[in-house]
């Protein structure tokens, strides 16, 4: 990055970058120092400065130079609005509530849900449902889907429970290439001890819910509802809507095969994508 560029000619990580470095260089703090004191390489640092560090730094190395630079929130909340602005604005108190989570309970009836989906499948999705939009932006949005995977990270993260109608694993997203991958990554993700993951089969028959649903549960506060809507996503912390949507988790997990039989038929199903 040139050093000389006007600031409204940068993306939103270069000038995160160069707010990182002019700090830095206030500071009197060489790269090398600044990546020992918040747990990084100072290859690492310099990526960032320049904007390079895809898809984007990390919150723990945003916090660590709020820490080191006595900065209060500034790159936290900076990192934050780079993430937000990434994603349609009906999303982001969505977002907000998922990052404070205790439990998460999705519902995904065609597609994998995001948090789960891999680059190539979550860039199909985009490609699919913006299709005129230019690459850079849809190359944004699956940067910011990856980055919520950053969730499992936290020293404590949420618990997830996923379940997937066998839908999900046989609509081919992406092509033969990222259907196998997808497929890889759910196998992986289900043996975390953060995640189940059962699949709802076609010979369950009519699914108590027809439409994808998320409830997010706390420690300290109510559970809430997110389900999507003609006009983007909405949440609900109505107590009947909410009672109402948790009824109907536990007839789809009922209904759905065990954590074992799901991942038995996903490696069957990975079988068929790579004849």
């Amino acid at each position: 990055m040139d050093e000389t560029t006007p600031p409204e000619h940068l993306n939103p990580l270069q000038r995160f970058g160069r707010d990182v470095r002019q700090v830095r260089l206030a500071r009197k703090l060489t790269q090398k120092h600044l990546g020992k004191a918040t747990g990084y390489s100072e290859g690492y640092v310099s990526k960032v400065e320049s904007g390079t560090m895809l898809p984007r730094p990390s919150q723990k190395f945003a916090k660590g130079c709020d820490t080191v630079f006595g900065t209060g929130e500034l790159f936290a909340g900076l990192l934050r609005r780079i993430d937000e602005g990434d994603h349609p604005s009906w999303f982001v108190p969505y977002l907000n509530l998922e990052r404070k989570a205790a439990r998460i309970l999705d519902y995904s009836p065609s597609l994998v849900m995001g948090l789960l989906q891999t680059e190539a499948y979550a860039r199909a999705v985009f490609r699919s449902t913006h299709p005129r939009e230019e690459s850079d932006l849809i190359e944004g949005r699956v940067a910011a889907r990856l980055r919520r995977r950053e969730l499992f990270e936290l020293d404590a993260p949420p618990l997830l429970w996923v379940i997937l109608h066998e839908a999900c694993l046989r609509t081919d997203v992406g092509g033969a290439e990222a259907m196998p991958e997808q497929l890889e990554y759910l196998l992986t993700a289900a043996t975390s001890p953060h995640i189940d993951l059962q699949v709802l089969p076609y010979s369950a028959g009519a699914p108590a819910v027809h439409l994808p649903f998320t409830l997010l549960a706390f420690d300290d506060s109510p559970t809430v509802l997110y389900a999507d809507g003609p006009q983007g996503g909405k949440l609900y912390d109505s107590a009947k809507t909410v009672g109402s949507h948790l009824d109907s988790y536990d007839r789809l997990r009922a209904n759905a095969l065990s954590p074992e039989r799901s991942r038995a038929l996903i490696k069957s199903l990975l079988k068929e994508y790579r004849w």
